[in-house]
């Protein structure tokens, strides 16, 4: 069953044809006409009420169509989620970096809600995986201490708008104190001042300027110049000296635990994620930022990049499955190397969503090209005829972790 998904034009996405997104909706959509002034951020796939997907033969809504076929999502979905899909499946064209961010737990979801239901609009949790389409650069966690500890000792601006005493305290202190003095230098900083931080900000980037290349690189100088120009003078440019910058290459992922701060900054990625638009924001944003929240609920765990990555279960020859430790969702990686003539989608004890990001198929005689979005019910094999035997076939399976 195809679907027609609805498209995001918010202001950090890739513009015209540079973005992922545009040249999926075109692929599937050849009619749709791409602006190339025009910002293409998100492709949502699922039954969220601020994106949801139709059935494309009947116009009508997938949840519309959940409702009166509820079977569809598996005895296993129903059983721990209700009559709906639990996730809701993404791609993202990132130009200029998103929010620095974080999303609440299930208990704290609830908290924020019944208090600040017009910012906090739903009761449920947000976990989150990005999986890289193209090289992917994102903030994920915090840094190892002794990290932070260098960047504070190697960049005084920085030490200046935190608090000189606070940064003293956190360098001095033993591993057991290390997350409390943490916390208070992440508060001293997304609480200065706003024009003392951007007055900072901008002598640092300015003497940033002046330096050679292997100190500029030392302190990652082009991502700060690049998050001062998205957001000039923003206290979330800082954030890059305590979060862990990384960069995925196509087909590696990150899982986003709640509490767990991060921010992405470009590249094209698919994205899932539980069915919620719970997020808290503290910098590189102008929409309202709830630092008090965010300073209490952040995990302040401090480890490596490279152990953020998330690993894949491979599954057979040409599938590999990200299950996170969550049942909301997973993801199925499906590439098919040039010459391949089928494949048969695995059936799943969950209602799928699948997408496909090169090439084209044929499923029951009918053909589907780059761009098309497929509702797979629960327990059904698919038997897939490739059409693009000449080049790689890539689709993406979102469905429940059940």
């Amino acid at each position: 069953m195809e679907l027609k998904y609805t498209v995001q034009n918010y202001d950090w996405g890739m513009k015209g044809m540079t973005s992922s997104v545009a040249r999926l909706l075109k692929g599937s959509s050849p009619d749709a006409e791409v602006d190339e002034e025009k910002t293409y951020s998100e492709l949502w796939m699922g039954t969220h009420q601020n994106g949801p997907s139709f059935v494309k033969e009947t116009g009508k809504s997938l949840g519309e169509f959940i409702g009166a076929n509820k079977e569809v999502l598996g005895d296993a979905v129903r059983e721990s989620f209700g009559d709906d899909l639990p996730f809701l499946f993404k791609v993202l064209s990132v130009r200029k970096a998103l929010s620095l961010q974080a999303h609440p737990d299930k208990a704290r979801a609830e908290s924020l809600h019944k208090l600040h239901p017009d910012i906090y609009k739903d009761p449920n949790h947000k976990p989150e995986m990005p999986i890289a389409l193209t090289p992917f650069e994102a903030l994920c966690g915090f840094r190892p201490v002794a990290e932070i500890q260098h960047f504070l000792k190697k960049i005084p601006e920085l030490s200046m708008v935190i608090g000189q005493e606070t940064v003293d305290n956190f360098i001095g202190s033993a591993e057991a104190d290390a997350k409390a003095h943490l916390q208070r230098c992440l508060q001293g900083l997304l609480t200065h001042n706003a024009d003392s931080t951007a007055e900072k900000l901008k002598s640092f980037i300015d003497r940033l300027s002046q330096m050679d290349e292997a100190s500029r690189e030392e302190l990652n100088a082009s991502i700060i110049e690049k998050l001062h120009a998205d957001y000039p003078g923003d206290v979330g440019c800082f954030g890059l000296y305590f979060f862990n910058f990384i960069t995925l290459q196509p087909g590696e992922a990150l899982y986003l635990g709640a509490n767990e701060p991060h921010a992405y900054i470009s590249g094209d990625c698919m994205e899932i994620m539980s069915c919620s638009d719970n997020v808290v924001r503290a910098g590189l944003t102008p929409k309202l930022k709830d630092v008090p929240t965010l300073i209490e609920m952040l995990t302040y765990n401090c480890e490596a990049a490279e152990l953020k990555r998330y690993k894949p279960v491979k599954e057979d020859e040409f599938c590999e499955v990200f299950r996170p430790p969550i049942k909301d969702f997973a993801v199925a990686k499906i590439e098919l190397p040039p010459g391949t003539t089928s494949y048969d989608l695995p059936p799943r004890n969950s209602a799928g969503i699948l997408i496909i990001i090169e090439g084209s198929v044929e499923v029951n005689s009918q053909i589907y090209s780059t761009g098309s979005v497929l509702f797979v019910k629960a327990n059904e094999k698919l038997s897939l005829n490739i059409v693009t035997k000449d080049a790689r076939t890539l689709l993406f399976e979102g469905f429940a972790n059940v």
